[in-house]
């Protein structure tokens, strides 16, 4: 059967331990070797990954371009917009000719349900790199780093603070997975999507205090106010004001807490400087750690 990497919520949380230990494992195992050699047992040797972008990226393409190189494969990357899927070709179309030409398919999308529809007769693994609802490999970078600096995840309370957007959705999708609890404090009209609550139960707690929700967190988290696609900048700019995490919301944290950003940050807007360059600030391992999370995701699609 096909393993396709589209959503937290839809694995096992033993399969998501793997994937999780795997990264680590891979990570520890390539220090001090350069960015190009390939890991030892190059899981993704003679297979070729398709990347394709309909929205524009930094770490996600640099990181899964990375990732699959340091298997040992090859990727191809390609816009939607260049593509026969810019000029209105069928989803279903691109996944059959694609399952012909390469091993895998990673898409960062626009609609949700593109990526689903995509997944639903692809012959080859899919992996969601980013929709409208949910950011999985973020999670997966995000939570490699926590246990880094902790050890396991399990019993950590992480605060979020801020828009619920896809990046929450996906925490809240990890939360019982992993046995950690999140507090969530957004405006009341920028709630998370309530389908996506409910899969976190019990372990997530919602409330529109930001103050409320780091009280004793372990993990302060935040991502931009604005996100591609958002038309109403100045609305969400006085809305979220007294959302910023700055230095007095992060003392309210427990002592030793640390501050994660998934960026690009809007540094004076979600975020001050004192905190993203501050010492509890974990920012750039989060981001190298796309690298290995990803590379573990690869590794789990193809030993399927």
């Amino acid at each position: 059967m096909v393993r396709h990497f589209l959503d937290i919520h839809r694995l096992d949380a033993a399969d998501l331990r793997a994937i999780l230990d795997d990264a680590r494992a891979r990570k520890e195992a390539r220090k001090g070797w350069p960015k190009g050699k390939v890991d030892a047992d190059a899981p993704a040797k003679d297979r070729v990954l398709a990347m394709i972008f309909e929205k524009n990226s930094t770490r996600t393409r640099f990181s899964f371009d990375a990732a699959i190189r340091q298997l040992g494969g090859q990727g191809i990357i390609a816009n939607a917009a260049d593509m026969q899927l810019g000029r209105g070709e069928p989803i279903e179309d691109t996944a059959k000719v694609l399952s012909r030409m390469v091993d895998a398919v990673m898409i960062r999308a626009n609609d949700h349900e593109d990526v689903e529809r995509f997944a639903r007769v692809s012959e080859v693994p899919v992996i969601n790199a980013l929709t409208d609802r949910s950011h999985p490999c973020q999670i997966l970078a995000d939570l490699l780093t926590i246990e880094e600096h902790f050890g396991s995840v399990e019993g950590k309370t992480i605060a979020w603070v801020g828009d619920g957007n896809n990046v929450c959705h996906s925490f809240m999708h990890a939360a019982p997975k992993f046995g950690f609890k999140l507090r969530v404090a957004c405006p009341a009209e920028y709630h998370p999507d309530l389908r996506d609550l409910e899969k976190g139960g019990a372990h997530v707690f919602l409330t529109s205090d930001p103050a409320e929700a780091v009280q004793g967190a372990d993990v302060v988290v935040t991502d931009t106010w604005v996100s591609m696609g958002d038309q109403d900048y100045e609305a969400r700019l006085a809305t979220f004001e007294p959302y910023t995490v700055d230095q007095a919301l992060m003392d309210q944290a427990n002592e030793g807490a640390v501050f994660l950003h998934c960026l690009p940050a809007h540094r004076g807007e979600e975020v001050t400087d004192e905190v993203i360059d501050g010492p509890q600030s974990l920012i750039w391992d989060e981001a190298e750690n796309r690298i290995h999370a990803q590379k573990a995701v690869l590794a789990w699609c193809f030993a399927g």
